[in-house]
């Protein structure tokens, strides 16, 4: 296989990670607002900011921020490079240039993915379609990823896009919890009712990375930092943590590495040195300086992902 096309496959499951978890967060994080318990949660420039603080926009800062700019913005604006549209748009284009390595099935759901969101009128999207729109989005990339594990073989191709996906997946959730603690951290700032509000937060934080009911099944207990954060990084049970992440990273780069023993400067190694690293990780330690951790762990995905791109898709 050409070190392009290995590339390409990559960014296809990226983008189609990353459209999806752009698609919840906006979706969940504007609906679980409308009813939230106390009135800076419910305030429209307080969830823009937090809608545009998790995509990275520097408009957050903005002293008034129009609502109908921001969801076309996050939704369907081509000109915005975190876009849902845009993301849609890459993947495909990836998909395109690796079509003889994927199955008709998997290309004519990008495909299908790709046309429904060009087709969506944006008018319609910041007046009343944002439920639909977000929600066929979460709809198409579940069928992407189901079509991926069903139709390919379980070869350098499927371990390729599983990079992808679980690097995607890594670094978005990181990015939604970053985003929550903020607000959270903004909420308990403010004097009354931050208890109530910081439980409705982090129930919200875990509805955006699907998470929800499998907590209330796995510790029964109200949402908190402590339980909360546990789960979604440090729990390798849940399949949306950073640490189930990192271990799906490991499995799908060995299948690309032809080192029996890896180097220290090898991807393998790196990988494998922060998983273990994670693995022996106690959410108290980490909740001791959470700055400093999102720091670390989203500087730790970039440096593997550079290292695996030069190592393997070097162009």
């Amino acid at each position: 296989m050409l070190a392009r096309v290995a590339n390409n496959l990559f960014w296809m499951g990226r983008y189609i990670e990353r459209s999806e978890h752009v698609a919840r967060y906006l979706c969940v994080n504007y609906f679980s607002s409308l009813d939230a318990p106390n009135e800076l949660s419910q305030s429209r420039q307080f969830v823009l900011r937090s809608l545009l603080f998790m995509v990275g926009d520097e408009d957050k800062d903005l002293p008034d921020l129009k609502e109908t700019d921001v969801l076309y913005n996050i939704g369907l604006n081509t000109d915005k490079s975190y876009s849902i549209i845009n993301c849609v748009k890459l993947a495909r284009e990836n998909a395109n240039s690796a079509r003889d390595l994927i199955s008709t099935e998997l290309y004519e759901a990008i495909n299908k993915f790709y046309h429904f969101v060009l087709n969506y009128s944006s008018d319609y999207l910041v007046k009343k379609g944002l439920y639909e729109f977000t929600t066929n989005v979460m709809e198409f990339t579940a069928i992407l990823k189901a079509k991926i594990r069903s139709t390919l073989l379980f070869d350098d191709v499927f371990s390729i896009i599983k990079l992808g996906v679980n690097m995607e997946r890594a670094t978005q959730v990181i990015r939604i919890i970053n985003a929550k603690y903020n607000d959270i951290q903004l909420i308990e700032n403010r004097k009354g009712g931050a208890l109530v509000s910081s439980t409705v937060e982090w129930s919200t934080l875990l509805r955006c990375v699907e998470s929800y009911d499998m907590m209330k099944r796995y510790d029964n207990k109200a949402p908190k930092s402590i339980n909360t954060l546990d789960f979604l990084i440090l729990n390798p049970k849940c399949p949306r943590s950073v640490i189930n992440s990192l271990a799906q990273i490991s499995t799908h780069i060995q299948v690309l590495s032809i080192e029996k023993k890896p180097e220290k400067d090898s991807t393998v190694f790196l990988v494998n040195k922060i998983y273990t690293e994670y693995q022996y990780k106690f959410i108290e330690e980490i909740e001791v300086d959470f700055q400093t951790f999102i720091e670390k762990i989203l500087n730790s995905l970039v440096k593997i992902s550079k290292k695996m791109e030069k190592e393997f898709f070097y162009i």
